[in-house]
């Protein structure tokens, strides 16, 4: 036994004895660096910019957006078709899209005042503020963390809810 610790001892020693410092020269601390000296800059120039809207070729098209009476009409159609919804059918992960940008909603049955827990992740506009959904019959309503409703969907097929936003948007989720 006594072997055996005074060879870790000795292998202890001649690791440690491994282990030693060096010194450069040129890495001396009292060493002094050489600042750098200034260039010169080139002055700045400025001149007038034209006017953006000048040529309006130059801009996309406004987006359309369905007034609200046809919209209403899309509503009443899609809730007349719809199919019926099961909140536990609803939990997980969708693709949203809406005004042709696509992102992500999760939802999930945490309870958030009068609906359940919900949000999104890369959405734009109003789907930002999402908070909460609820289903109501065959209807699902988002809401905003305020509980005001964002928008309305409705089951179009096994895995797909269309519908609008209350701007009149139409939204889509999909899985």
């Amino acid at each position: 036994m006594q072997l055996k610790h005074a060879a870790v001892g000795l292998a202890v020693v001649l690791s440690l004895a491994g282990c030693q410092r060096t010194t450069y020269s040129d890495l001396s601390p009292t060493r002094q660096v050489t600042p750098l000296e200034a260039q010169p800059v080139q002055g700045v120039q400025s001149s007038q910019l034209p006017d953006p809207t000048a040529d309006a070729s130059q801009f996309p098209e406004k987006p359309t957006t369905l007034p609200t009476d046809a919209s209403a009409q899309t509503t009443d159609a899609m809730a007349a078709t719809a199919l019926d919804v099961k909140k536990e059918g609803m939990v997980g992960n969708w693709k949203v899209n809406t005004s042709g940008v696509t992102c992500d909603m999760f939802l999930t049955l945490t309870n958030l005042g009068s609906g359940s827990r919900g949000g999104t992740r890369g959405c734009s506009g109003e789907l930002t503020t999402m908070g909460s959904w609820e289903v109501d019959g065959k209807q699902v309503m988002l809401k905003d963390r305020s509980g005001n409703p964002l928008g309305r969907l409705y089951k179009t097929a096994d895995t797909r809810f269309d519908g609008t936003t209350n701007s009149g948007q139409p939204i889509s989720l999909s899985r």
